[in-house]
């Protein structure tokens, strides 16, 4: 995975990255404010020795018994007594005990909940701690020395508690708060069975992707290229109008058919505004609802349906008693006309195969509308009359195993795919492909015009002179 792709999926799944976030630093917040603060004091002694005659000799113990000490002073026999002297009974309390590299000084810490009590424990326990060493120390008792502690950092009562550290705290929150939401969305992205964009097609198909439409806020058929034919859905049909063009001219039939993978996904709003964006360059164009089992095409375009394609399969009126012109453009329309009970062998019937030739002899152009692919063959028997099939995606909401069957069904009837129309896009993800197929040009334009702006404010002499060097440059 590359960085651009990473960045690409971070932009897409922010939320979950936003949200793991904000619910580590609230857990992270919380018990840091719940736990109770605990303050430490620290001092450092050293042990001496002191003889009969009163005078203290530096304690030089052997390192075993050093280790014996330490352990000792944090065991009951130090810290009971410590407890009962300072009245720290009923508070929490941990003791640190070290030996100071190279010396034999002591180190005592000791925390607990209350920054005073820390004080008085972490001044007690060496003098505690000096009356019992002699018990286990072999050389001190043979002698006959007692032990005195001797201060060299006096314990001091902390300001501020040691625990729980709330800047360190909350930087780890933030730092694991997005470590688990950048990890919790290349898993959602992973996980994810739906078509998200177009790099999600191409995972299943080589064809090209031959337009992205914006996503509706309506979900009932509407011809927007009327509607709004200067708005980005009008524009994006454009664009698909003219890259279904190119593939045209490869294929020389100049009909194809517009059908999804599932129902719902947009294929006859596509189908109708991409046949009024053909009318609009001039083309006489047939748009012929093929959905004889749903059909839409007549109502959502506010036309007669109750005759058309089924009326001149059997028979009962001629093509152009049942076509429809739309308004005074150069579009028409077959509706679907009376719902047959057997669609699938109308479509594949030579009758259906004779009235399109006399669409084509009619007509500079032919969109079919039929069913979606995965629940019937209807698509495949029309792709047969047509120059191929354009598949309508859904962004969010196209399943990828539906559509790999979808696929897998045009390709094993030999259907012939000219390209995808990814439907629904919304308009961040069109913002982004935006900016990064034309970011760069938008970029070289607006450099070109600053430079044209600087050198057309320049005196006259000066544009002069920079002409001449160029000139002698080359």
């Amino acid at each position: 995975m590359q960085v651009r792709d990473l960045l690409r999926i971070l932009r897409i799944r922010w939320r979950i990255v936003l949200g793991t976030l904000l619910i580590v630093l609230t857990v992270a917040a919380t018990i840091t404010l719940m736990t109770t603060p605990m303050y430490t004091s620290s001092t450092r002694v050293y042990l001496s020795a002191v003889g009969a005659d009163g005078q203290a000799n530096l304690y030089n113990m052997p390192s075993t018994e050093i280790d014996t000490v330490v352990q000792v002073a944090n065991s009951p026999i130090v810290l009971d007594p410590v407890r009962e002297q300072v009245g720290a009974e009923g508070h929490p309390m941990s003791v640190s005990i070290g030996i100071a590299e190279g010396t034999t000084l002591l180190d005592v810490a000791v925390t607990t909940d209350d920054p005073q009590l820390a004080a008085d424990l972490a001044a007690a326990i060496p003098t505690q701690l000096a009356g019992v060493a002699r018990e286990f120390s072999p050389m001190l008792a043979q002698s006959g020395q007692r032990v005195e502690a001797r201060t060299v950092v006096p314990a001091t009562v902390p300001s501020v508690p040691s625990s729980p550290d709330y800047f360190t705290n909350i930087a780890v929150a933030v730092l694991a708060g997005l470590l688990l939401g950048v990890g919790f969305a290349l898993l959602r992205h992973n996980l994810d069975t739906r078509i998200r964009r177009k790099e999600d097609i191409g995972e299943l198909s080589d064809r090209p992707v031959l337009g992205a439409i914006p996503l509706l806020k309506t979900q009932s058929v509407v011809p927007f290229m009327e509607a709004d034919p200067f708005g980005p859905h009008a524009e994006s049909m454009r664009r698909l109008r003219t890259n279904l063009m190119f593939v045209d001219v490869t294929t020389h039939k100049h009909s194809f058919v517009v059908t999804s993978a599932m129902p719902a996904e947009g294929k006859t709003t596509t189908a109708i505004n991409l046949a009024l964006a053909m009318s609009d360059a001039g083309t006489r164009v047939l748009l012929v609802d093929g959905d004889l089992r749903n059909p839409t095409v007549g109502r959502g375009m506010g036309l007669e349906d109750s005759v058309g394609l089924t009326t001149v399969l059997l028979g009962n009126a001629h093509l152009e008693d049942v076509v429809q012109r739309w308004a005074d453009t150069n579009l028409w329309v077959l509706a679907a006309g009376e719902i047959p009970p057997n669609p699938s062998e109308l479509l594949g019937s030579e009758a259906m195969r004779e009235a399109f030739e006399s669409m084509l002899a009619s007509f500079d152009f032919v969109l079919v509308d039929s069913p979606p692919l995965v629940p019937v063959i209807d698509a495949v028997l029309l792709d047969r009359l047509t120059g191929g099939t354009l598949l309508v995606v859904a962004a969010d909401q196209t399943r990828k195993r539906h559509l790999g069957e979808a696929l897998r069904t045009l390709d094993t009837a030999g259907g012939t795919l000219a390209g995808f129309a990814l439907n629904k896009v919304s308009a961040a993800e069109e913002a982004y492909h935006y900016k990064g197929y034309y970011g760069q040009q938008h970029a070289k334009d607006e450099e070109r015009r600053t430079r044209g702006s600087r050198s057309a404010s320049e005196p006259p002499a000066t544009r002069a002179a920079r002409r001449e060097r160029s000139r002698s440059r080359r």
